[in-house]
């Protein structure tokens, strides 16, 4: 069946309609923005948050209400994990030119000391460790993020937590 113009199939009665997405966007956006910008630096980040409202948009239907914003996420990581494949450059060790005084986890990326000890865990320990730190996430929307079950989120959480532990005293040592 084609779409109407406000993006419902005709005779649905879908609450995710324009005006829907129009709100997902508003409360959302910046953060999709400060995650892309985390991992693929401020140049990609306009770009590739776009590309994830695009899909949010196209596949409306499966965003789950109530934990928007961790579909989001698990949407933007494979958005990046793309981005990757095409075998554009990935920024890794680049902090961005111009802080944003309003996220302290940018400014705290900046630190060196914090830069190794990050590079030095596992890409999915660093992954999980900052969907915690960056953006808020824990137990439910955590485990949604990640695929996987709530008692696997903290799990990972918890030992992802430990290693960087180790990693920070080996770091001192």
């Amino acid at each position: 069946m084609a779409d109407d113009a406000d993006g419902s199939t005709p005779g649905s009665t879908s609450p995710h309609d324009a005006a829907w997405f129009e709100a997902l966007v508003l409360q959302h956006a910046t953060a999709v923005h400060r995650f892309m910008v985390r991992r693929a630096g401020r140049d990609e980040a306009e770009d590739l948050a776009a590309d994830v409202l695009t899909v949010a948009w196209r596949r409306r239907a499966d965003v789950p209400d109530g934990a928007e914003l961790p579909w989001l996420y698990r949407t933007a990581g494979f958005v990046v994990a793309n981005h990757r494949r095409k075998g554009r450059p990935i920024p890794v060790g680049d902090v961005p030119d111009e802080v944003d005084s309003d996220d302290p986890a940018v400014r705290a990326i900046q630190e060196e000391r914090v830069r190794e000890v990050l590079g030095a865990l596992s890409p999915r320990d660093r992954e999980i460790l900052l969907l915690n730190a960056w953006e808020g996430l824990t137990g439910d929307a955590l485990a949604q993020v990640l695929d996987i079950g709530r008692g696997g989120a903290d799990a990972a959480l918890s030992r992802a937590r430990a290693r960087l532990r180790e990693a920070w005293a080996s770091a001192e040592a």
